[in-house]
């Protein structure tokens, strides 16, 4: 269970997620809505969402070939979850961001892990 929510946890895959929940999407055009994704990383995301089950890649036989991503069924499934996740965070940035501030007050220095 627990690599399975780290994957669907991941900001980058919420993301992609998100995107392909509203229409199919080329790579570059993905590329371009995640601001801060590198390529690579991308890369690796689509593919970790594609052996999930999640998404699936078409390839089109053009010179240069075209692929297009799309959400899968169970990945169609996964958008619910995702939307109010996102809609949370939405909501709650503002006491989140303010908590952040309150502590980072009290305790100087980088926050640690824990």
């Amino acid at each position: 269970m627990a690599d399975v929510l780290t994957r669907i946890g991941d900001k980058w895959s919420v993301f992609v997620v998100m995107l392909l929940g509203e229409k199919d999407h080329r790579f570059n055009e993905l590329q371009r809505s995640v601001s801060g994704i590198s390529k690579r990383m991308l890369t690796l995301t689509l593919r970790r969402l594609e052996r999930d089950g999640l998404i699936e890649r078409t390839v089109f036989p053009n010179v240069p070939p075209s692929v297009l991503y799309a959400l899968t069924p169970l990945g169609r499934s996964l958008r619910g979850p995702i939307d109010v996740l996102g809609h949370w965070a939405v909501e709650n940035q503002t006491q989140i961001e303010a908590a952040r501030e309150r502590f980072d007050v009290r305790s100087p220095g980088p926050p640690s892990s824990l």
